[in-house]
Protein backbone atom coordinates (compact mmCIF):
# COMPACT_ATOMS: atom_id res chain seq x y z
CA UNK A 1 0.00 0.00 0.00
CA UNK A 2 1.51 3.23 -1.24
CA UNK A 3 0.01 6.84 -0.69
CA UNK A 4 -0.17 8.44 -4.04
CA UNK A 5 -0.54 12.38 -2.73
CA UNK A 6 3.23 11.66 -1.65
CA UNK A 7 4.34 9.62 -4.64
CA UNK A 8 3.85 6.13 -3.08
CA UNK A 9 7.31 4.64 -1.68
CA UNK A 10 10.63 7.05 -1.72
CA UNK A 11 12.88 4.50 -3.60
CA UNK A 12 10.24 5.54 -6.75
CA UNK A 13 11.67 8.55 -7.76
CA UNK A 14 15.52 7.75 -6.24
CA UNK A 15 17.84 8.01 -8.98
CA UNK A 16 20.27 8.37 -10.92
CA UNK A 17 18.20 5.96 -13.25
CA UNK A 18 14.56 6.01 -13.91
CA UNK A 19 12.05 4.59 -15.84
CA UNK A 20 9.30 6.88 -15.94
CA UNK A 21 7.22 8.99 -13.45
CA UNK A 22 7.40 7.32 -10.39
CA UNK A 23 9.71 4.58 -11.36
CA UNK A 24 13.62 3.63 -10.74
CA UNK A 25 15.97 1.12 -11.43
CA UNK A 26 16.38 1.63 -7.42
CA UNK A 27 13.02 1.12 -6.98
CA UNK A 28 12.87 -2.22 -8.78
CA UNK A 29 15.90 -3.51 -7.36
CA UNK A 30 13.88 -3.67 -4.10
CA UNK A 31 10.64 -4.25 -5.26
CA UNK A 32 10.35 -7.43 -7.79
CA UNK A 33 6.64 -8.70 -7.66
CA UNK A 34 5.10 -6.53 -5.81
CA UNK A 35 1.52 -5.03 -6.82
CA UNK A 36 0.86 -1.50 -5.80
CA UNK A 37 -2.75 -0.29 -4.34
CA UNK A 38 -2.61 3.77 -3.62
CA UNK A 39 -4.22 4.41 -0.47
CA UNK A 40 -4.64 6.96 2.10
CA UNK A 41 -5.40 5.04 5.44
CA UNK A 42 -5.60 8.93 6.79
CA UNK A 43 -8.86 9.64 5.38
CA UNK A 44 -12.32 7.64 6.35
CA UNK A 45 -12.82 5.84 3.05
CA UNK A 46 -9.40 4.85 2.92
CA UNK A 47 -9.49 3.63 6.21
CA UNK A 48 -12.04 1.54 6.10
CA UNK A 49 -10.75 -0.05 2.24
CA UNK A 50 -7.63 -0.53 4.53
CA UNK A 51 -10.03 -2.80 7.40
CA UNK A 52 -11.53 -4.67 4.31
CA UNK A 53 -8.33 -5.98 2.86
CA UNK A 54 -7.52 -6.50 6.59
CA UNK A 55 -10.14 -9.03 6.75
CA UNK A 56 -8.85 -10.84 3.91
CA UNK A 57 -5.47 -11.14 5.49
CA UNK A 58 -2.35 -12.91 6.72
CA UNK A 59 -0.06 -10.23 7.33
CA UNK A 60 0.11 -6.57 7.65
CA UNK A 61 3.58 -5.41 7.00
CA UNK A 62 4.75 -1.91 7.94
CA UNK A 63 8.17 0.10 8.14
CA UNK A 64 7.00 3.08 9.60
CA UNK A 65 8.46 4.85 12.88
CA UNK A 66 8.25 3.25 15.99
CA UNK A 67 5.54 5.39 16.92
CA UNK A 68 3.62 5.14 13.65
CA UNK A 69 1.58 2.13 13.90
CA UNK A 70 -0.27 2.97 17.26
CA UNK A 71 -1.12 6.50 15.26
CA UNK A 72 -2.31 4.48 12.45
CA UNK A 73 -3.95 1.55 13.78
CA UNK A 74 -1.47 -0.96 12.52
CA UNK A 75 -1.24 -3.00 15.70
CA UNK A 76 -2.44 -6.38 16.27
CA UNK A 77 -4.75 -4.50 19.31
CA UNK A 78 -6.64 -2.46 16.49
CA UNK A 79 -6.69 -4.98 13.80
CA UNK A 80 -7.50 -8.53 15.83
CA UNK A 81 -11.28 -7.43 15.87
CA UNK A 82 -11.54 -7.09 12.08
CA UNK A 83 -9.61 -10.83 11.80
CA UNK A 84 -8.22 -12.62 14.87
CA UNK A 85 -5.62 -14.38 12.96
CA UNK A 86 -3.74 -11.13 11.21
CA UNK A 87 -0.04 -10.92 12.19
CA UNK A 88 1.19 -7.76 12.17
CA UNK A 89 4.91 -7.17 11.69
CA UNK A 90 6.50 -3.83 12.39
CA UNK A 91 10.09 -3.11 11.20
CA UNK A 92 11.17 0.32 12.51
CA UNK A 93 14.27 2.01 13.40
CA UNK A 94 14.54 1.53 17.05
CA UNK A 95 11.54 -0.24 18.13
CA UNK A 96 8.10 0.71 19.16
CA UNK A 97 8.68 0.71 23.25
CA UNK A 98 11.55 2.98 24.00
CA UNK A 99 12.25 6.73 24.03
CA UNK A 100 13.71 6.89 20.78
CA UNK A 101 10.15 5.02 18.78
CA UNK A 102 9.57 8.65 16.99
CA UNK A 103 13.21 8.82 15.11
CA UNK A 104 13.78 8.50 11.78
CA UNK A 105 16.27 6.09 11.25
CA UNK A 106 18.68 4.83 7.96
CA UNK A 107 21.27 1.65 7.86
CA UNK A 108 24.43 4.01 7.82
CA UNK A 109 23.52 5.58 11.37
CA UNK A 110 23.36 2.72 12.68
CA UNK A 111 26.59 0.88 11.24
CA UNK A 112 28.42 3.93 12.79
CA UNK A 113 26.59 3.93 16.38
CA UNK A 114 26.60 -0.03 16.49
CA UNK A 115 30.35 0.07 15.86
CA UNK A 116 30.67 -1.15 12.55
CA UNK A 117 32.67 1.58 11.15
CA UNK A 118 35.43 0.92 13.91
CA UNK A 119 36.31 -2.31 12.37
CA UNK A 120 35.69 -1.51 8.67
CA UNK A 121 38.73 -0.63 6.54
CA UNK A 122 42.14 -0.28 7.10
CA UNK A 123 44.15 0.81 10.36
CA UNK A 124 44.88 4.58 10.74
CA UNK A 125 42.13 5.54 8.20
CA UNK A 126 38.80 7.60 8.95
CA UNK A 127 36.12 5.32 9.83
CA UNK A 128 34.31 3.39 6.97
CA UNK A 129 31.25 2.09 6.60
CA UNK A 130 30.39 -1.07 4.41
CA UNK A 131 30.17 -0.56 0.69
CA UNK A 132 26.46 -2.03 0.74
CA UNK A 133 23.61 -1.34 3.20
CA UNK A 134 24.01 -4.16 5.00
CA UNK A 135 21.81 -3.07 7.76
CA UNK A 136 18.83 -2.60 5.79
CA UNK A 137 19.05 -5.55 3.75
CA UNK A 138 19.54 -7.89 6.90
CA UNK A 139 16.44 -6.30 8.67
CA UNK A 140 14.34 -7.73 6.53
CA UNK A 141 15.51 -10.51 6.20
CA UNK A 142 14.98 -10.92 9.99
CA UNK A 143 11.24 -9.45 9.61
CA UNK A 144 10.96 -12.20 7.10
CA UNK A 145 11.49 -14.91 8.91
CA UNK A 146 9.72 -13.20 12.39
CA UNK A 147 6.66 -12.96 10.16
CA UNK A 148 6.66 -16.32 8.71
CA UNK A 149 6.80 -17.63 12.34
CA UNK A 150 4.01 -16.08 13.30
CA UNK A 151 2.16 -16.93 10.93
CA UNK A 152 2.80 -20.64 11.49
CA UNK A 153 2.01 -20.03 14.89
CA UNK A 154 -1.22 -18.12 13.80
CA UNK A 155 -2.18 -21.37 11.73
CA UNK A 156 -1.85 -23.82 14.78
CA UNK A 157 -3.49 -21.47 17.78
CA UNK A 158 -5.95 -19.28 15.27
CA UNK A 159 -5.15 -16.09 17.07
CA UNK A 160 -2.52 -13.69 15.39
CA UNK A 161 -0.26 -10.94 17.01
CA UNK A 162 2.62 -8.01 16.58
CA UNK A 163 5.82 -9.11 15.54
CA UNK A 164 8.83 -6.24 16.00
CA UNK A 165 12.16 -5.93 14.55
CA UNK A 166 14.53 -2.82 14.52
CA UNK A 167 17.45 -1.78 12.68
CA UNK A 168 19.07 -0.63 15.23
CA UNK A 169 18.59 -4.36 17.18
CA UNK A 170 19.52 -6.48 14.28
CA UNK A 171 23.18 -4.12 13.91
CA UNK A 172 24.14 -5.09 17.42
CA UNK A 173 22.70 -8.77 16.93
CA UNK A 174 25.15 -9.00 14.13
CA UNK A 175 28.50 -8.01 15.92
CA UNK A 176 28.28 -11.95 17.22
CA UNK A 177 31.65 -12.96 18.31
CA UNK A 178 33.83 -9.75 18.72
CA UNK A 179 30.45 -8.24 20.77
CA UNK A 180 30.21 -11.55 22.83
CA UNK A 181 34.09 -11.22 23.21
CA UNK A 182 33.82 -7.75 24.74
CA UNK A 183 30.83 -8.36 26.76
CA UNK A 184 32.79 -11.25 28.31
CA UNK A 185 36.16 -10.63 28.33
CA UNK A 186 37.11 -6.65 27.76
CA UNK A 187 38.23 -7.24 24.33
CA UNK A 188 37.79 -4.36 21.79
CA UNK A 189 38.08 -5.72 17.98
CA UNK A 190 39.51 -2.97 15.86
CA UNK A 191 40.61 -2.91 12.62
CA UNK A 192 43.27 -5.40 10.96
CA UNK A 193 45.08 -5.28 7.71
CA UNK A 194 44.28 -6.01 4.57
CA UNK A 195 40.47 -7.25 5.64
CA UNK A 196 42.23 -9.84 8.14
CA UNK A 197 39.77 -11.98 10.07
CA UNK A 198 40.69 -11.25 13.95
CA UNK A 199 41.18 -14.37 15.10
CA UNK A 200 41.66 -17.05 12.21
CA UNK A 201 45.28 -16.86 10.48
CA UNK A 202 46.04 -16.62 7.39
CA UNK A 203 41.95 -15.37 6.59
CA UNK A 204 42.85 -12.10 4.50
CA UNK A 205 44.21 -10.54 1.68
CA UNK A 206 47.24 -11.48 -0.40
CA UNK A 207 49.25 -10.24 -3.59
CA UNK A 208 49.79 -12.14 -6.34
CA UNK A 209 51.84 -11.77 -9.55
CA UNK A 210 49.21 -9.79 -11.17
CA UNK A 211 46.72 -8.36 -8.02
CA UNK A 212 45.15 -9.94 -4.78
CA UNK A 213 43.73 -13.35 -3.95
CA UNK A 214 41.46 -13.50 -0.96
CA UNK A 215 42.55 -17.01 1.55
CA UNK A 216 40.37 -18.23 4.20
CA UNK A 217 42.43 -21.08 5.75
CA UNK A 218 39.53 -21.39 8.63
CA UNK A 219 41.09 -24.61 9.61
CA UNK A 220 44.26 -26.55 10.31
CA UNK A 221 43.35 -28.83 7.25
CA UNK A 222 43.29 -25.58 5.16
CA UNK A 223 46.29 -24.45 6.23
CA UNK A 224 48.39 -27.52 5.56
CA UNK A 225 46.69 -27.73 2.14
CA UNK A 226 48.40 -24.25 1.31
CA UNK A 227 51.35 -25.23 2.16
CA UNK A 228 51.01 -28.30 -0.12
CA UNK A 229 50.17 -25.99 -2.99
CA UNK A 230 52.05 -22.87 -2.03
CA UNK A 231 56.14 -23.06 -1.31
CA UNK A 232 56.16 -20.82 1.14
CA UNK A 233 59.96 -20.29 2.85
CA UNK A 234 60.22 -22.13 6.06
CA UNK A 235 56.07 -22.02 6.12
CA UNK A 236 55.80 -25.66 7.20
CA UNK A 237 58.74 -26.12 9.17
CA UNK A 238 58.56 -22.53 11.16
CA UNK A 239 57.15 -23.69 14.70
CA UNK A 240 55.94 -19.77 14.66
CA UNK A 241 53.26 -21.32 12.06
CA UNK A 242 52.29 -24.48 13.44
CA UNK A 243 49.00 -24.21 15.09
CA UNK A 244 45.83 -21.46 15.05
CA UNK A 245 47.10 -20.13 18.06
CA UNK A 246 50.54 -19.53 17.00
CA UNK A 247 49.56 -18.22 13.43
CA UNK A 248 47.27 -15.81 15.19
CA UNK A 249 50.26 -14.42 17.73
CA UNK A 250 52.91 -14.38 14.15
CA UNK A 251 50.07 -12.86 11.90
CA UNK A 252 52.36 -10.35 10.94
CA UNK A 253 55.39 -12.47 10.16
CA UNK A 254 53.70 -14.67 8.07
CA UNK A 255 52.02 -11.87 5.72
CA UNK A 256 55.59 -11.02 3.76
CA UNK A 257 56.10 -14.61 3.53
CA UNK A 258 53.09 -15.48 1.95
CA UNK A 259 53.17 -12.03 0.28
CA UNK A 260 56.98 -13.72 -1.11
CA UNK A 261 55.34 -16.77 -2.15
CA UNK A 262 52.17 -16.04 -3.76
CA UNK A 263 53.85 -13.42 -5.91
CA UNK A 264 55.36 -16.22 -8.02
CA UNK A 265 52.27 -16.51 -10.02
CA UNK A 266 48.92 -14.58 -11.00
CA UNK A 267 45.45 -15.00 -9.12
CA UNK A 268 44.26 -17.27 -11.73
CA UNK A 269 46.70 -19.54 -11.95
CA UNK A 270 46.66 -20.07 -7.77
CA UNK A 271 42.95 -20.37 -8.25
CA UNK A 272 43.20 -23.36 -10.48
CA UNK A 273 45.88 -24.92 -8.48
CA UNK A 274 43.65 -23.95 -4.94
CA UNK A 275 39.75 -24.96 -6.73
CA UNK A 276 38.05 -27.60 -4.27
CA UNK A 277 41.10 -27.69 -1.98
CA UNK A 278 41.40 -24.40 -0.40
CA UNK A 279 38.78 -21.37 0.37
CA UNK A 280 39.80 -18.83 -2.16
CA UNK A 281 38.51 -15.89 -4.23
CA UNK A 282 39.82 -13.50 -7.07
CA UNK A 283 39.39 -9.51 -5.63
CA UNK A 284 36.50 -8.50 -8.57
CA UNK A 285 35.56 -4.68 -8.93
CA UNK A 286 31.46 -4.60 -9.87
CA UNK A 287 32.05 -4.94 -12.94
CA UNK A 288 34.25 -8.34 -12.98
CA UNK A 289 31.70 -9.70 -10.23
CA UNK A 290 28.41 -9.27 -12.38
CA UNK A 291 30.38 -10.33 -15.58
CA UNK A 292 31.93 -13.50 -14.18
CA UNK A 293 30.55 -16.56 -16.49
CA UNK A 294 29.90 -18.30 -13.31
CA UNK A 295 27.15 -15.55 -12.38
CA UNK A 296 25.58 -16.28 -16.14
CA UNK A 297 25.87 -20.39 -15.35
CA UNK A 298 24.01 -20.48 -12.26
CA UNK A 299 20.75 -18.00 -13.44
CA UNK A 300 21.19 -15.28 -10.47
CA UNK A 301 20.55 -13.01 -13.46
CA UNK A 302 17.89 -12.70 -15.56
CA UNK A 303 15.99 -10.81 -17.94
CA UNK A 304 12.89 -8.67 -16.24
CA UNK A 305 10.98 -6.69 -18.95
CA UNK A 306 9.98 -3.76 -18.23
CA UNK A 307 7.47 -1.34 -20.08
CA UNK A 308 10.28 1.49 -20.08
CA UNK A 309 12.96 -0.37 -20.49
CA UNK A 310 12.56 -4.03 -22.50
CA UNK A 311 15.87 -5.60 -21.63
CA UNK A 312 15.83 -4.39 -17.92
CA UNK A 313 17.65 -7.22 -16.03
CA UNK A 314 17.62 -8.28 -12.21
CA UNK A 315 19.13 -10.41 -9.86
CA UNK A 316 17.15 -13.42 -9.39
CA UNK A 317 16.06 -14.71 -5.89
CA UNK A 318 18.63 -16.79 -3.81
CA UNK A 319 16.20 -18.60 -2.92
CA UNK A 320 15.26 -21.99 -4.90
CA UNK A 321 12.39 -24.22 -4.46
CA UNK A 322 12.50 -28.02 -6.65
CA UNK A 323 16.03 -27.23 -7.60
CA UNK A 324 14.11 -23.91 -9.59
CA UNK A 325 14.59 -20.30 -9.50
CA UNK A 326 11.41 -18.44 -8.12
CA UNK A 327 9.43 -16.40 -10.91
CA UNK A 328 10.31 -12.73 -11.17
CA UNK A 329 8.25 -9.58 -12.76
CA UNK A 330 8.94 -6.25 -12.45
CA UNK A 331 6.68 -3.97 -10.08
CA UNK A 332 3.81 -1.96 -10.54
CA UNK A 333 3.48 1.17 -11.32
CA UNK A 334 2.22 3.88 -8.43
CA UNK A 335 -1.06 2.46 -7.48
CA UNK A 336 -1.53 0.06 -10.74
CA UNK A 337 -3.42 -2.59 -8.80
CA UNK A 338 -5.82 -0.42 -6.94
CA UNK A 339 -8.88 -0.83 -8.84
CA UNK A 340 -8.02 -4.58 -9.60
CA UNK A 341 -7.32 -5.24 -5.61
CA UNK A 342 -10.20 -3.56 -4.23
CA UNK A 343 -12.55 -4.01 -6.94
CA UNK A 344 -11.82 -7.77 -5.86
CA UNK A 345 -13.59 -6.85 -2.29
CA UNK A 346 -16.42 -5.33 -3.83
CA UNK A 347 -16.17 -1.47 -4.51
CA UNK A 348 -18.15 -0.58 -7.85
CA UNK A 349 -16.18 1.73 -10.50
CA UNK A 350 -18.39 4.69 -8.89
CA UNK A 351 -17.32 4.06 -5.51
CA UNK A 352 -13.32 3.91 -6.53
CA UNK A 353 -14.21 7.11 -8.36
CA UNK A 354 -16.00 8.66 -5.39
CA UNK A 355 -12.76 7.86 -3.30
CA UNK A 356 -10.42 8.86 -5.93
CA UNK A 357 -11.88 12.23 -6.19
CA UNK A 358 -11.71 12.43 -2.17
CA UNK A 359 -8.10 11.60 -2.39
CA UNK A 360 -8.63 8.41 -0.30
CA UNK A 361 -6.95 6.56 -3.33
Amino acid sequence: IENRLQGGDASRCRGPYYLGEHDSTYFQSLNLNKRSVSLNVKTPEGRQAFHRLVGTAAAVLNNLRGAQPAKLGLTYAALSPLNPKVVCAHLSAFGRDNERRGWPGYDYMMQAEAGYLSVTGEPGTPPARFGLSIIAFMPGITTALALVSALFGAQKSGRGRDADVSLFDVALHQLSYPGTWYLNHGLVTGRLPRGAHPSAVPVQLYRTADGWIFLMCMTQKFWEELLDIVDAPGGAADPRFATMASRREHRDALTPLLDEALSRAATATWLERMQGRLPAAPVYDMAQALDNPFVSAIGMVRSTPHPARPGFRSFAHPIRLDEQRLPARVASGLGADTESVLGALGYSAAELAAMRARDAI
